[in-house]
């Protein structure tokens, strides 16, 4: 009896080893594909979390976005949080002189541009957006200019060299008398132009010299920053002090540009990481609800203006060279909301002036030229806000809120 009941007892055990050795075949066999990974949104820098968020509940009473009828403050909010390290006001010989021209300003066209990503910016009607300029990116002798409207020359710094180098620069400033000049695109962020601050110190000298040499009458920008706050502050403050020490004169500065993105500022994460040679771990530590917080945005600007004023710069211009919403639609915005957002940034930079603060060749005004990221941004590189669809050249429908904006209200 225990000779039998020993006999099954094994036959199960065999059979159960069969089973056992089945069902892993079956569960991961040699030469079957795994299933696939969930997608990650397709960016390529790591801007946007690629995990997709619980999307922030949209409301219909979110579009509406009455125009303001109150009176700009007299005298700005105070900062945020306070940049270290930022002097009294500097005497003005410590400060190279020459602000540009009041032309660079006063030319007939609107103040409000759009960054073009894929373009050309001829095959989109842009009519109903009564663009005044825009930009690409990068440097041309001969840039298509529909309706007359401006372009601006970007120089690249990626690498640690001009792009394009300085013979070219002379070349386009020779062709493009008058032109401004954004010598940068976010040389604070690592998968950009990515420059430590005496890097982007001398290569601005370099561009600087170049173009000045080849046009007097051309307006060159400094800066280029992802969004000003006191953690790119500093490094801008690195660009100043390493210019001074390279060159023994203060660094020469027709007109700041900055972009005014609401992101993340954290080691490894997403968002726009922290500047190189800047040895924090951590920044403003902004969520993905924050993209279109009025709020931050307007504080960013004059917190950047009071930078601008207490190292002797207030009398220069200040363009936003590139700002936008980088998030997808289903993360919480849809055109809807980011028409909302246009309108407020809109009404933001039209109105708010300040005696103390603003550029005193524009009434004051805290920011003289802005540019919208995007026209057609292609569907991999942040589609949510742009203007235009790629593909059909089709307006879309936060171009269409554009349009309607600028028409009832903002011509002017």
């Amino acid at each position: 009896m225990r000779s039998n009941r020993a006999a099954w007892l094994g036959l199960l055990l065999i059979v159960l080893g069969i089973v056992l050795v089945v069902a892993g075949w079956l569960r991961a066999p040699v030469g079957r594909p795994s299933p696939p990974a969930t997608p990650a949104l397709p960016t390529p820098e790591p801007l946007v979390p690629t995990c997709t968020p619980t999307p922030v509940p949209f409301r219909a009473e979110m579009a509406a976005s009455p125009r303001a009828t109150t009176a700009p403050p007299t005298m700005p909010p105070p900062l945020a949080t306070a940049t270290p390290g930022i002097p009294a006001l500097l005497p003005s010989a410590t400060v190279a002189p020459g602000p540009p021209p009041n032309g660079f300003l006063f030319r007939g066209l609107p103040r409000w541009g759009a960054g073009v990503a894929a373009g050309p910016i001829s095959r989109y009607n842009t009519q109903p957006l009564h663009l005044g300029w825009y930009l690409d990116w990068r440097s041309r002798p001969n840039p298509p200019r529909p309706g007359g409207i401006e372009y601006a020359q970007m120089v690249r710094l990626g690498g640690g060299t001009l792009r394009p180098d300085r013979s070219t620069l002379t070349t386009i400033a020779q062709a493009n008398p008058g032109s401004f000049w954004l010598i940068g695109n976010e040389p604070d962020v690592k998968w950009q132009d990515n420059v430590e601050p005496a890097v982007y110190a001398r290569l601005y000298h370099e561009a600087y010299t170049a173009i000045k040499a080849a046009d007097p009458s051309a307006v060159v920008a400094a800066g280029g920053i992802a969004q000003p706050t006191p953690l790119r502050l500093r490094y801008l403050e690195a660009v100043l002090e390493a210019y001074r020490e390279q060159f023994g004169t203060a660094m020469p500065v027709d007109a700041w540009h900055v972009h005014n993105f609401i992101l993340r500022e954290e080691r490894g994460s997403w968002g726009v990481d922290i500047p190189p040679g800047l040895p924090d771990d951590r920044g403003m530590l902004y969520s993905i609800d924050d993209c279109d917080n009025l709020e931050i945005f307007r504080q960013q600007i004059w917190d950047f203006r009071r930078w601008m004023a207490a190292y002797g710069f207030r009398d220069r211009p200040l363009i936003v060279s590139e700002y936008g919403i980088p998030m997808p639609e289903d993360y919480g915005f849809p055109p809807e909301r980011v028409i909302r957002f246009l309108r407020g940034t809109f009404e933001f930079f039209l109105a708010v002036a300040d005696p103390s603060l603003g550029y005193p060749a524009d009434s004051h005004r805290l920011v003289q030229r802005w540019c919208w990221y995007s026209l057609d941004a292609p569907d991999d590189y942040y589609p949510t806000g742009r203007l235009f669809d790629p593909q059909t050249g089709a307006m879309t429908a936060v171009g269409e809120g554009w349009g309607e904006m600028v028409a009832q209200f903002f011509y002017r």
